[in-house]
């Protein structure tokens, strides 16, 4: 079962394989020809098993299907290197600036404000080698305080998270600073065990409004034109109520109908992409995908970041795709 067996005959096949998601991520523009804008990107975070050790036995049970469809073999992972190497060649960033599904705020929303962003192993009850993963990068104040400002003038209460701050309990038991697995677990693979410029990570409104999030990306707009890469992570299909709809081989046909549906939607042009977007809450799969919105809210973040542009599908893997806005 596939989700892209709905799609129209008449359509371009959307990229599934290497072959066809390299040729979509060589296609994009270069910055020049943009007046200097990067794209916003809504990706695939995937989930901690992406960095499974290849010396610990793979999962059985539940986790079976969950591993097949985002472990380090999958071809999410591949796709995460190639995305990775892609955006560094391709746009040569400043500084990057990133959303997840796993750091959400209100009333206000947070900027990290780190000197070295630590990592902030917010999983429980796996094994000791993925509390051992380690991802270095530096953070920059003064992008932190610009995403503040900006913020702030387009009427988003925001605050600067500091460093002895802690964002809860992490998986050892403790408390859990810095960067969540939404961040470091797919960039360790995009960007292998470090990387050389400033990233800052900022909250998602925790309302999980889709009008809060998309004014929440269009406010940092005007970031993409100074040379910050934006980044919003999630998944498109996130339900522990049914571990067997993580694999597109197990999952039901309602999750493929709701696969589809939102490929469609991200698909339609800029005056209509907002509307079809929001349509999405009603489709009969959204809730069943997502029992809490929280990791499907990214993408509204990343179409508001490129609302007024075109988008273009760079991989459509099921569950888990990868979309530029604002091209």
């Amino acid at each position: 079962m596939s989700s892209s067996t709905t799609e129209s005959p008449s359509a371009p096949r959307r990229p599934q394989i290497q072959d066809e998601w390299k040729a979509a991520l060589a296609s994009l523009p270069d910055p020049s020809e943009r007046e200097g804008r990067i794209p916003a990107f809504y990706f695939a975070h995937g989930q901690p098993l992406l960095a499974w050790p290849k010396s610990v036995p793979i999962p059985g049970g539940r986790f079976r299907a969950l591993y097949d469809g985002q472990g380090p073999d999958s071809p999410l992972a591949h796709f995460l290197k190639d995305f990775g190497k892609t955006l560094l060649k391709k746009y040569n960033p400043k500084a990057i600036l990133v959303f997840s599904a796993h750091w959400e705020s209100s009333p206000q929303i947070y900027v990290s404000n780190y000197d070295e962003n630590p990592l902030y192993y917010d999983y429980y009850g796996f094994n000791k080698e993925l509390y051992e993963l380690q991802f270095s990068s530096k953070g920059s104040s003064t992008l932190s305080e610009t995403i503040v400002s900006t913020l702030q003038k387009a009427g988003i209460s925001a605050r600067l998270f500091p460093t002895d701050e802690p964002r809860g309990r992490d998986g050892l038991g403790g408390k859990g600073y810095g960067f969540d697995h939404g961040v470091f677990v797919p960039f360790k693979l995009m960007f292998g065990d470090s990387i050389d410029i400033p990233v800052v990570e900022v909250s998602i409104d925790e309302s999980l409004s889709t009008a809060k999030n998309w004014e929440l990306g269009k406010a940092l707009n005007e970031l993409r034109s100074q040379g910050v890469l934006i980044l919003s992570g999630g998944l498109t299909v996130h339900t522990f109520q049914d571990f067997d709809a993580f694999s597109e081989k197990t999952a039901a046909q309602i999750y493929h109908d709701w696969d589809e549906a939102v490929l469609q939607a991200v698909e339609k042009p800029p005056n209509e992409r907002k509307e079809a977007m929001n349509s999405l809450l009603s489709h009969p799969g959204f809730r069943k995908a997502h029992p809490r919105e929280e990791h499907f809210i990214p993408i509204y973040v990343a179409a508001g970041a490129g609302e007024s542009g075109e988008s273009r599908i760079l991989a459509s893997l099921y569950g888990a795709p990868t979309v530029a806005f604002g091209i």
